[in-house]
This record gives structure tokens, C-alpha cells and sequence, in this order.
């Protein structure tokens, strides 16, 4: 699919914020060959999404300028798929460290693609991969499992706030 087509499709198509997920600290990321880190995974109604900086209240909030993480996607399908492969039950999937749950979009088509979702600018720049601590974040074969499927990094374009949709709305 072409750039155009690409932002074409993804801004006329509609999705849906299931959850969103904010961390003071970093867990994973940097502690290769470490421990992982203890810093807790907030459920939040709504974040501020700051244009060129992140998700006010998150780790990677400022990290540095055009920074492709500043907010990272994640699809509700996927993570359905996840616990129904590996039996899990009452897991959240806030543990998998991504920050917007969404539903109703395959993830994958917005890389490369300018995108909006409640009025903010979003520009999808990669699949956000999984790595070997899915494994010990969810459980063993998480990583594989998710491979292709790992979610959707982004910058964030325009400033504004992003909420939980109700579903029954």
C-alpha cells in the first residue's frame, strides 16, 4: 500500500481506546542482562498526549526529540489471542508495558501512516517488537507469540487528551 493510501485508509478509519496505561519507570527498557525494574503499570481513564514530547506522567515522557516510542499501541484482539493461546485468565494487559489498548484496527496497517484518534495527530513510525521480556512479563512463548503482533510505536503530533471510550456508548 502506498504512503497516501496508507494515511487515506488509516484516517478514515475508526477504533476505539479501550485502556490506557501509564509507568513512572522503566521495567525492561535498559536493563538488559539486569533485573527487571519494580516501577508499578497505572490504569488511567485519560492522559494528556503532549505533541513531540509523550504521555504526561510516563516514563517516556521528554526521553528525547522525535523519539518513535512516545506512545506505543496495543490491540485488545491480540491480547484476547494471547490469553486464549496460553490459558491466562484475569491478567491485564498493562503488563505487557504498551500504553493504549485499542479495539477494532489491525495495528500494523498504521505504520508509516499519520492517524487520528479522538481528535489528537498520531504518526504510526513502527511496530513496537516484542523482545525476550514478554516472556517474563506474561509468560514463556509470549515473545514468539507476538511476533508481528507486538503493537505500534508513534509520535504524537497534536497535544491533547486521550480517554477511555465506554463501550456502551
Amino acid at each position: 500500500m502506498k504512503s497516501a493510501e496508507k494515511n487515506q485508509s488509516a484516517c478514515s478509519t475508526s477504533f476505539m481506546v479501550r485502556e490506557i496505561h501509564i509507568s513512572p519507570g522503566h521495567n525492561f527498557f535498559g536493563h538488559h542482562g539486569k533485573a527487571a525494574g519494580t516501577h508499578p503499570t497505572i490504569s488511567v481513564d485519560e492522559v494528556e498526549c503532549v505533541a513531540g514530547e509523550g504521555l504526561r506522567g510516563d516514563r517516556f515522557f521528554g526521553y528525547k526529540k522525535n523519539y518513535q516510542g512516545q506512545v506505543t499501541f496495543f490491540s485488545a484482539e491480540v491480547f484476547k489471542d494471547l490469553c486464549e493461546q496460553f490459558k491466562v485468565v484475569g491478567k491485564s494487559a498493562g503488563v505487557l508495558r504498551r500504553n493504549v489498548i485499542t479495539s477494532g484496527i489491525d495495528l500494523n496497517n498504521l505504520v508509516g501512516a499519520q492517524f487520528e484518534l479522538q481528535g489528537i495527530r498520531f504518526e504510526g513510525v513502527a511496530e513496537c517488537s516484542p523482545c525476550l521480556w514478554m516472556n517474563q512479563a506474561f509468560g514463556p512463548g509470549a515473545e514468539q507469540f507476538l511476533k508481528d503482533r507486538g503493537g505500534l510505536r508513534a509520535r504524537i503530533l497534536t497535544t491533547g487528551i486521550l480517554r477511555v471510550e465506554d463501550l456502551c456508548s
